[in-house]
């Protein structure tokens, strides 16, 4: 099954590169961690996604008449002894669908003759270290024949247009796979929850790492491979870090506790941010604010749905934050005025300063334009009112069904004169992941819940 959706893949990228063009897609290198050992080894979501190869040392070659070569690492029995089994060139063209397959210590060999009387190459820009030199070497060996009669590329292209495209859109095979994702994810974040105040009813030192112990420990046991990013735990004013790391901060009685984290299964990443009482029960003014972002993000899920632009759901989301702040009284009306006057001055930037949501997909901040491609051309410019920066607008994307996007808004609240102490360092941010339908989008990431009488219930038990 997903050998054939890996070759309708490539079949799909080689339509795009004209009949005489030829592709070049590496996987991601091994880095080592320490002297003698390597970071948990990740391959390259490009290069993972025409072929569904997770080895180390691996290149892939697609040319226009729909063709594809894999070069890969030689079976070797005593390495295979050390660092685990390999597939080899023999086994490759049957297991992964291949056409052809080389030893990876022969590309330096192949792919000149592959590259010979090609109109264009193309291959991903700016995200291999050294490729544009290794392509560059390759061609200079083509052009040293071209008085025998051989053609040299012309044209060098970037794949990651091309690539980015077919992948923005998510297939059924896909979407399964991001459900799962999210249901694993969803269970690691209840079980973060329920541990909390479960320790504090115990009298027990909570710190941050025990809770991302719990989400750690659910993503494998759910059978995910890796978390999909570095975990954010965040207990008290930790939570208005928006980048904030699980450390060893205590986890007190009467905090908020923001988690964002999710898992990665089979390649897909999940993204999942729930903030809830340390104690299990919400403060009046932890409850106001929670209430107000879980309204906001409301208003985004009702913007999501095909034929919607990809700014509407951040649209929605400000508007109802900005009147939010005045009703609090965290924004005062006497100084910034109407709600109409907090969104074009972005006055609530003090207390929500990033977008609601992004792509999600193989990577947590997925590949894809934001630009509807039919308008590029279509450019508008304003002055941002904060930092008076000339900013060149273009039309943001339409949305179709089986894009996958996050929704997550915010409001984070630092110390201020002017800002009501009973809010002070409350950070919170409800973040879940939606496929665009053609009537809406589907939410895979509830299995935690995000209502707080719900969440309430679920730490009382």
């Amino acid at each position: 099954m997903t050998t054939s959706i890996h070759a309708q893949r490539r079949a799909r990228a080689a339509a795009a590169l004209g009949s005489n063009g030829i592709a070049i897609i590496p996987t991601a290198p091994e880095r080592p961690r320490n002297r003698d050992s390597d970071f948990l080894y990740r391959h390259d979501s490009y290069f993972y996604y025409l072929t569904g190869f997770t080895e180390p040392n691996a290149w892939l070659v697609i040319t226009g008449d729909g063709r594809s070569t894999l070069f890969c690492q030689p079976k070797d029995l005593e390495r295979e002894i050390w660092d685990g089994y390999r597939l080899g060139p023999e086994a490759a063209p049957q297991a992964l669908g291949v056409d052809a397959s080389f030893a990876v210590t022969e590309l330096d060999a192949q792919l000149p003759k592959q590259l010979e009387n090609r109109d264009a190459v193309w291959y991903p820009f700016a995200i291999h270290d050294g490729l544009e030199a290794r392509v560059g070497g390759w061609l200079n060996q083509v052009r040293a024949r071209v008085r025998y009669g051989a053609i040299c590329p012309e044209q060098q292209r970037d794949l990651c247009g091309v690539l980015d495209e077919m992948r923005l859109v998510k297939d059924a095979h896909e979407q399964d796979i991001m459900r799962r994702a999210g249901a694993i994810s969803a269970r690691a974040h209840i079980r973060a929850m329920q541990l909390s105040a479960r320790m504090l009813r115990e009298g027990q030192d909570v710190r941050e790492y025990h809770l991302d112990a719990e989400l750690l420990h659910e993503f494998r046991r759910g059978g995910s491979q890796y978390p999909a990013y570095g975990s954010i735990v965040a207990a008290g004013a930790n939570a208005c870090v928006l980048h904030y790391r699980a450390d060893t901060a205590p986890v007190k009685s009467g905090d908020l506790v923001l988690i964002d984290a999710g898992c990665e299964l089979d390649g897909y990443a999940s993204d999942i941010t729930r903030t809830f009482p340390a104690n299990g029960t919400f403060t009046g003014p932890q409850r106001t604010l929670y209430d107000l972002v879980l309204a906001s993000q409301d208003a985004a899920v009702a913007a999501t749905r095909a034929g919607a632009r990809f700014v509407d759901p951040h649209e929605a989301t400000v508007k109802v934050l900005a009147q939010g702040l005045l009703d609090v009284g965290l924004l005062d009306r006497n100084k910034v005025g109407t709600v109409d006057d907090v969104i074009s001055q972005r006055a609530y930037f003090q207390f929500y300063m990033h977008r609601t949501g992004h792509w999600l997909g193989m990577d947590v901040h997925d590949c894809g334009s934001y630009v509807e491609p039919s308008q590029v051309g279509e450019v508008s410019e304003r002055r941002d009112p904060l930092s008076n920066e000339l900013i060149k607008d273009r039309p943001s994307r339409v949305l179709q069904p089986g894009m996958v996007l996050t929704i997550e808004p915010g409001l984070y609240v630092r110390p201020a004169d002017d800002v009501p102490e009973h809010f002070h360092n409350i950070g919170i941010r409800i973040e879940d992941d939606a496929i665009v339908t053609a009537t809406g989008c589907e939410l895979i990431s509830r299995g935690v819940p995000v209502n707080a009488d719900e969440i309430e219930a679920l730490m009382r038990g």
